[in-house]
């Protein structure tokens, strides 16, 4: 016997219901008297209109009045629609701590289902450049991001007071995520012992990127790597340390790019060695640029560490190279899409649940399914056909 159709009212409220039952978990920062707008709908309108391009409040009353009758066909609007002060104010008063939590509760759900563990997750810092306010003495958002990139979804964000406070900021993230099975990324400023640690003990593996912030690691690397790569001056008997190596070319945009990346298993020359947990390699990332045009060439080499005692060198340039997706495909896409360093969310708890709710929607989005334009065309299509505004939503249920 065929099972009854689905009516769309039925598979509209079908697509909210995993976000209602998240959101029910989220603490109501509003006194219950004289509260007019369920906080489950003021939160889900403005996900919603988020998506579609609506990107600050009043943009989100006018997406709402325009869909009024639609959005109370499965959403509680006792009083209609929020207005903008109803958004800024709610999102003002949130605990950001709370929503984030919400937030990577629903990822890791999302990240079951796709079976997406043991995959490489970049980790980086973005400021929200606008959601400064001076006359308060009060700096600039800074939030830490964990950015799973074979499958291109925020899996987690934290937020710190600066940029330096990265160093604090990304052991408390990693904490608050599952990065079992998972190699992660971070540049020369999240090089801790510390942070290394972390990973470690969270189940996961690690490359970092090492500058002159670790002096000595960093002269130790230059050492290793030279003694390795000269074969040329040096006596019969005393033979260089071995690397395994991985190169490739890629012509682009005027220019020959010649990569090859060195791994080195042998750690003899590293004296600070033991104080990095798990330490399994250390690796040499050497770039030959070559401009097509003025036949100029030039060199750079950076260098790394790493944990896993298995991963030979093509996954390791493989997993260099990937973790500058988050720049690429989350901060870049913030900006571009999202218009993020535009934003002026900046009363109480605004710009951190602002920059939640955007990570939210980027996931959204990403997770369409059959999806083939890119985010923002994405989300103008969402915003011309509702059918597609549902199908996002309802990609999102488990």
């Amino acid at each position: 016997m065929a099972r009854p159709r689905k009516s769309k009212a039925q598979k509209e409220k079908e697509a909210l219901s995993e976000f209602e039952r998240l959101l029910r978990l989220v603490p109501d920062p509003r006194r219950p008297q004289g509260t007019r707008y369920p906080l489950e709908s003021v939160i889900i309108i403005a996900l919603m209109a988020l998506v579609v391009g609506a990107d600050d409040a009043e943009s989100m009353q006018g997406w709402g009045e325009i869909n009024a009758d639609w959005l109370s066909g499965f959403l509680d609007l006792p009083h209609g629609v929020p207005t903008q002060d109803v958004f800024l104010s709610v999102f003002s008063a949130l605990n950001p701590e709370t929503f984030s939590e919400m937030f990577i509760a629903w990822m890791d759900l999302l990240r079951l289902r796709m079976n997406a563990a043991g995959k490489h997750i970049a980790v980086d810092g973005k400021t929200c450049r606008r959601s400064f306010d001076r006359a308060k003495g009060r700096s600039a958002v800074h939030t830490v991001s964990a950015w799973l990139s074979d499958a291109g979804l925020v899996l987690g964000q934290y937020k710190t007071a600066a940029k330096s406070n990265e160093i604090t900021a990304i052991p408390e993230l990693l904490r608050i995520i599952d990065i079992r099975g998972a190699t992660i990324t971070i540049d020369a400023m999240g090089c801790q012992t510390d942070i290394a640690k972390v990973i470690v003990e969270q189940g996961g593996d690690y490359i970092l990127a090492v500058k002159e912030n670790q002096p000595t690691l960093y002269a130790d690397l230059k050492e290793s790597f030279a003694d390795a790569l000269d074969t040329e001056n040096r006596p019969v008997d005393n033979q260089p340390l071995q690397v395994e190596s991985w190169s490739s070319v890629e012509k682009d945009h005027g220019r020959l790019e010649e990569r090859t990346v060195h791994v080195c298993r042998d750690l003899s020359l590293v004296s600070s060695g033991r104080r990095w947990k798990k330490l399994s390699f250390i690796a040499m990332a050497e770039a030959k640029r070559t401009d097509l045009h003025t036949n100029e060439t030039s060199v750079f080499q950076r260098y790394f560490i790493g944990s896993s005692e298995s991963q030979p060198a093509k996954e390791v340039a493989r997993l260099i190279r990937r973790h500058w997706s988050i720049e690429n495909e989350l901060h870049w896409v913030l900006d571009m899409a999202f218009h993020e360093d535009a934003a002026r969310h900046r009363t109480g708890n605004c710009a951190q649940n602002f920059a939640t709710l955007r990570h939210f929607a980027l996931n959204l989005v990403k997770n369409c399914p059959g999806r083939r334009l890119g985010v923002a065309n994405t989300r103008k299509l969402a915003g011309w056909d509702r059918g597609t505004l549902v199908n996002i939503f309802l990609a999102s249920k488990f």
